[in-house]
């Protein structure tokens, strides 16, 4: 009985801790995990720094973006503030915000948004050195081409070669260009209205053509713009006659027809067949119709314009030293997204619009993007607030030959003049909610048309030759000195659904 209670006693294990059994498994387990084969002492405290630089590079990292994050909302907010101090603050025109408006990260803005200019027109210092012309110093116009035998009758806008055209965009310090206005081309002035525009040095100009619409009286205009400003509505012989019979017409003592503060001033002999063409005539070429201007602000004629017109000079040319300013499209950048609009709404001869995008193209215009040095490619053009210095002139002029050349809708020409002019010619491009806060919006009296809206192909055009406008757009009929049907249009992705 002793032997086998001494037997199960000394089967049992040894509670005891062995050292030398402990060091053998601590060598054991090293040599099983480490090549080594001995683990130095310093390496709980090598992994906690490693693992402390990591955390600490992550932190960094997350703080860092977080950072990066917080400028950008920073940005969009103020960019959308009601506050003046912070709304000031925003560069609209600077790349982060285009980037993050082409990318869909900046809130659309309201249609109307308050304008943010100074309280008393009083208070408005007018400069009084005009801006220095300093690229070109001398510009005159031609007012007669050398005959040739493709025209017979003399056209406004002038028998433009596809030389010339080209030799138009090359700036130089003296430049005479076509600019509208040619020699017994039509588009001319009354007398007596060329006598009192002499004297206006700031303009507000805007015009009626075909009766469509009558003249809407300007509200908020101080006593001071009242007394430096000529408001000077053109009008052809359909709308004054119309106007005469539907408004109340005054005549002062020179003859000159005024309803309300609105001075009508007649062009006799239309220049062409096309009344939106004819429109374009005093929206664009402001300068050659008042010479004397040194400012001038337009505004289309359906708008009822409710914001002093000497606080606009000072919120958009002298308070940020602009010469020329424009609003931007509400749903357009992209030049060739806007000809798919205007093919879309029949607002001219669909493949007429391909021929003039087609030509652009070729020419070098690319799409609208964020890495381009403007805000857009599409203005909003209703209301054009400008000094006439020479180079704004010359891009009036330029614009306006693109408009007599192609078709009329001038939203498609304006871009391509700022890029043949490789970024010389400087303006300032401000928000579609401020454009709408300037003006009533009032609807036609009658529906705008044309006998080319219709038309699908070129082949109509030549089966039926009263199609084709006789005065204007004649170099879409001009053989183009290069092979456009290999010139593919850039495929559009609408950003609108309006537009």
């Amino acid at each position: 009985m002793e032997a086998i209670f001494q037997r199960s006693v000394s089967q049992r294990p040894n509670r005891r801790a062995d050292p030398e059994a402990l060091n053998q498994k601590e060598k054991d387990s090293e040599e099983g995990f480490f090549s080594s084969g001995k683990l130095s002492a310093e390496y709980p405290l090598r992994m906690l720094w490693k693992k402390g630089f990591i955390r600490l590079l992550l932190v960094a990292g997350v703080v860092w973006m977080m950072l990066i994050l917080s400028v950008l909302l920073f940005h969009i907010w103020s960019c959308q503030s009601s506050i003046g101090f912070f709304s000031a603050v925003c560069n609209r025109e600077g790349k982060v915000f285009i980037m993050l408006d082409s990318m869909g990260f900046v809130p659309r803005s309201p249609h109307r948004c308050s304008v943010p200019v100074v309280d008393d027109p009083d208070a408005v210092v007018i400069p009084k050195a005009k801006t220095p012309d300093t690229i070109v110093r001398n510009l005159t116009f031609i007012v007669e081409d050398e005959e040739t035998d493709s025209v017979s009758t003399p056209l406004f806008g002038g028998n433009i070669s596809w030389a010339q055209r080209e030799d138009s965009f090359k700036l130089k310090p003296i430049m005479k260009v076509h600019c509208g206005f040619m020699r017994n081309g039509g588009g001319d002035m009354d007398p007596k209205d060329t006598e009192y525009a002499k004297k206006c040095r700031f303009v507000v100009a805007s015009g009626i053509f075909d009766g469509y619409d009558t003249p809407h009286q300007p509200s908020n205009i101080s006593d001071r713009s009242q007394k430096i400003f000529c408001f000077l509505m053109v009008v052809d012989e359909k709308s004054f006659d119309f106007i005469k019979k539907n408004v109340s017409v005054s005549v002062d003592t020179d003859g000159g027809h005024w309803v309300g503060i609105w001075r009508l001033v007649l062009l006799k002999h239309q220049p062409y067949d096309e009344p939106r063409r004819n429109g374009k005539v005093p929206k664009i070429l402001v300068h050659r119709l008042f010479p004397e201007a040194q400012y001038s602000i337009w505004i289309d004629g359906k708008m009822e314009l409710i914001v002093d017109p000497l606080l606009m000079l000072e919120r958009y040319l002298w308070r940020g030293k602009h010469t020329y300013a424009i609003a931007q499209h509400k749903h357009h950048r992209n030049v060739f997204e806007e000809a798919d609009a205007n093919k879309r709404r029949k607002r001219y001869a669909r493949p007429l619009i391909d021929l003039q995008m087609k030509i652009y193209r070729y020419e070098g215009m690319e799409p609208w993007s964020p890495l381009k040095s403007t805000p857009s490619d599409v203005p909003e053009g209703a209301i054009i607030i400008r000094e006439h210095t020479a180079l704004n002139n010359l891009f009036s002029c330029l614009w306006f030959n693109e408009v007599h050349l192609f078709t009329p809708r001038d939203q498609l020409s304006f871009g391509y003049v700022v890029y043949r002019l490789k970024n010389k010619f400087k303006f300032y491009m401000f928000p579609n909610c401020e454009y709408n806060a300037q003006f009533v919006l009032h609807p036609h009296t009658r529906e705008h048309s044309s006998k080319v809206e219709w038309v699908k192909s070129l082949s109509e055009f030549k089966s039926n030759s009263d199609l084709r406008e006789s005065r204007g757009g004649f170099g879409l009929w001009t053989p183009y000195p290069a092979d456009l049907t290999k010139v593919v249009l850039p495929t559009v992705v609408r950003t609108s659904k309006a537009g």
